[in-house]
């Protein structure tokens, strides 16, 4: 059985699945340990550190900004693996269509049942636009032009659709606002959502992973498809595979910086600059995981990261289900009471991220992932 694991796990890109452990690592727990300890230590190294792991309201740019994006670009990373070698194998477009299609909509439903429960209520009190939903529209979107188009294109099709919606913006905005408005109220994309989408917005007049954003998001994945066909490249030298990622990586957040000064990075309006800054760091993240892992071997460290990334949208996903810190209380009571303010919060965000991980330790050894 140990060895029939093994022969699974291999099969699969390591360094993947260890950058798609890391970043849910932040979520699922790691964002709680930095804020315990920014709160045992005020005006410690903590504080910013701590203020790295929240959103911007509006403009701006965090650490905790790039979690989302990155997760869309190794989804797309995984494509020309997955989708790519089904082509290759000879199955028709038309089935890997049905597919992608398919896959999307699962993820969106999640992205529903995530926001909504499940319980029944009426239209005008459900938000239909998600996390997942968005990863599932960029997820679809950028796989049927993978599937429909010549590698050469991927790049094209990225460039103009970051491009496209940067003109949108700027020479739009909505009714009674001026031309080229990003404020929350005036900008088109929060007015498409406003106008088209049923139900609420998170913010009631804008939603931070809206509609109409789609379309720069569908970039980060395709980023990640293009990633994916550059590591497929048997010709191309592994070692100057990560450079090629890195320096591209370094390009990209430069091109950010520049574009940030007339269309600012904005996480809330998914905007190009936002997109290529997030690329950036992706491709940086993805060369550094996939030189050490992959490249040099050194594999031992990767199975914690490992076991969290195999089952990401599952251990996302149960927050709603469980009640994770209700279940490390029961098992670390005692200690929580021992400790008292303030380090309970610590003992409470380490304990979360124990339960979590031994539970998806537990599916990864019976090989029980969420394939969807």
């Amino acid at each position: 059985m140990a060895a029939e694991k093994d022969a699974f796990i291999q099969k699969r890109l390591l360094s993947l699945d260890a950058l798609r452990g890391f970043d849910m690592f932040w979520i699922i727990g790691g964002e709680a340990l930095i804020h315990a300890m920014a709160k045992i230590n005020p005006g410690s190294i903590w504080m910013p550190l701590s203020a790295q792991f929240e959103h911007p309201y509006w403009d701006g740019f965090t650490a905790y900004d790039l979690i989302f994006p990155l997760f869309i670009f190794l989804a797309g990373v995984s494509t020309p693996f997955s989708i790519g070698k089904a082509l290759k194998d000879g199955k028709s477009r038309q089935t890997l269509l049905r597919k992608v299609l398919k896959r999307g909509l699962i993820l969106f439903v999640l992205g529903l049942i995530y926001n909504n429960g499940l319980e029944l209520r009426p239209v005008s009190d459900i938000r239909f636009m998600s996390v997942l939903g968005r990863i599932g529209i960029a997820y679809t979107l950028s796989n049927i032009i993978y599937l429909y188009v010549k590698e050469k294109w991927l790049f094209y099709w990225f460039a103009g659709l970051l491009i496209a919606y940067y003109f949108i913006l700027k020479f739009t905005s909505a009714p009674g606002f001026l031309v080229g408005d990003l404020t929350m109220e005036g900008n088109f994309a929060s007015y498409f959502d406003r106008s088209v989408l049923p139900g609420k917005l998170s913010r009631g007049i804008h939603d931070t992973v809206g509609l109409f954003n789609n379309i720069p998001a569908i970039g980060n994945a395709l980023a990640g498809i293009i990633t994916g066909i550059l590591l497929k490249k048997t010709t191309v030298n592994p070692t100057r595979k990560a450079v090629y990622m890195a320096l591209t990586g370094v390009a990209a957040i430069i091109i950010a910086q520049v574009w940030n000064l007339d269309f600012p990075i904005n996480k809330n309006l998914w905007s190009s600059s936002f997109v290529m800054q997030t690329v950036g760091f992706s491709l940086i993240l993805f060369a550094l995981f996939y030189y050490v892992i992959d490249v040099l071997e050194f594999k031992k460290w990767t199975l914690f990261f490992q076991v969290i990334g195999m089952n990401s949208i599952l251990i996302y996903v149960s927050v709603k289900f469980i009640n994770w810190e209700y279940t490390t209380e029961a098992f670390f009571e005692w200690l929580l009471e021992w400790t008292g303010e303030p380090y309970s919060l610590l003992v409470m965000a380490v304990g979360v991220l124990i339960v979590k991980w031994l539970v998806l330790k537990l599916l990864y050894n019976k090989r029980v992932f969420l394939r969807v």
